[in-house]
């Protein structure tokens, strides 16, 4: 069989969870309910720190952007889904399917970089409350957030660089609901190894580093409150990080799920439900996250939902 150069290539096949044709107005209502929650929720979250000047600080604007992230994370890949199940298509174009993951690698990427930031945000409110308005100002929240963005692009951009290297012959079926390299690689005719090696390096260095920031910002946390005298104070510094805590380890547990799920069983289709927590669940449980844990934003929801009343 003769391999085919990638600009050659004219679409790859998306198979999704099952090819049941019973199952697909389960799975269309599954991921459209799952949709409109997702966005449902973090416009609350966004609407609620903008219409309240209570919430403008910096902990509620990171927490603004990282549901316009998780927006456009999920964005990027359900109403693909939705399309192709609605229509009984499984297709994405070649352009698409680089458009796709260039868009989910940014999004994903600007996650993690903006939950480290605001483990160093309370870092800097638990371990230095006095100097806290003068370090987490406007302008170095702006700029955390744009270098952020930055390293994003060019993270997707080293991806969707890798990608466009490949030569696939005419097997273009992925075992997924969305365009994902490694599994592309799988796909490939010519010599993986060097993208392979090279797409576990950048998936190292860009998700290593922030979840070194993140550690090492609750190494410093937790001493500092240990040592708060009394007993409220302590509950009280415990809550604030409770949610950011529970949101790192949403993000990365359904990361690391996928990667032991596709070691550990032999199913390609196990590796694509693994990846609907990730993709999907997590950016839809975020916003409960917040507002269930968090008086402050509890307490603005109330007031932006009794006024859309």
């Amino acid at each position: 069989m003769e391999p085919q150069n990638l600009t050659d290539i004219s679409e790859f096949l998306l198979l999704g969870l099952s090819e049941d044709p019973g199952q697909q107005p389960l799975l269309f209502g599954m991921f459209l309910s799952m949709y409109l929650v997702t966005m449902a929720g973090n416009l609350l979250i966004i609407l609620a720190v903008i219409s309240n000047p209570y919430l403008h600080k910096p902990m509620y604007f990171f927490l603004s952007i990282l549901s316009l992230a998780d927006i456009g994370f999920t964005s990027t890949t359900v109403p693909k889904v939705l399309v192709n199940t609605h229509t009984h298509q499984r297709d994405i174009s070649y352009v698409g399917c680089l458009i796709q993951l260039s868009f989910l690698y940014l999004f994903a990427c600007l996650d993690s970089l903006l939950l480290m930031v605001m483990a160093y945000d309370r870092f800097v409110a638990i371990c230095h409350p006095l100097h806290y308005p003068v370090i987490m100002n406007p302008r170095l929240c702006g700029v955390l957030v744009l270098v952020s963005i930055f390293i994003s692009l060019f993270n997707s951009q080293l991806h969707c660089m890798m990608v466009s290297q490949l030569t696939f012959c005419t097997d273009v079926e992925i075992p997924s609901f969305f365009c994902d390299p490694p599994q592309l690689f799988n796909l490939a005719c010519s010599d993986t190894s060097t993208n392979t090696i090279l797409i576990y390096l950048v998936g190292a260095i860009f998700g290593g580093f922030p979840i070194s920031g993140i550690l090492f910002s609750y190494t410093r946390i937790v001493p500092s409150v240990l040592r708060v005298p009394s007993s409220a104070g302590k509950s009280k510094a415990f809550f604030t990080c409770g949610s950011h805590l529970s949101v790192v380890c949403l993000f990365y547990g359904t990361a690391a799920g996928i990667y032991l799920s596709s070691a550990v069983s032999p199913s390609l289709r196990m590796g694509a439900v693994a990846s609907v927590m990730y993709t999907v669940v997590t950016p839809m449980l975020n916003p409960f996250i917040y507002s269930l844990r968090n008086t402050d934003i509890k307490r603005a929801l109330q007031r932006l939902l009794s006024r859309m009343s």
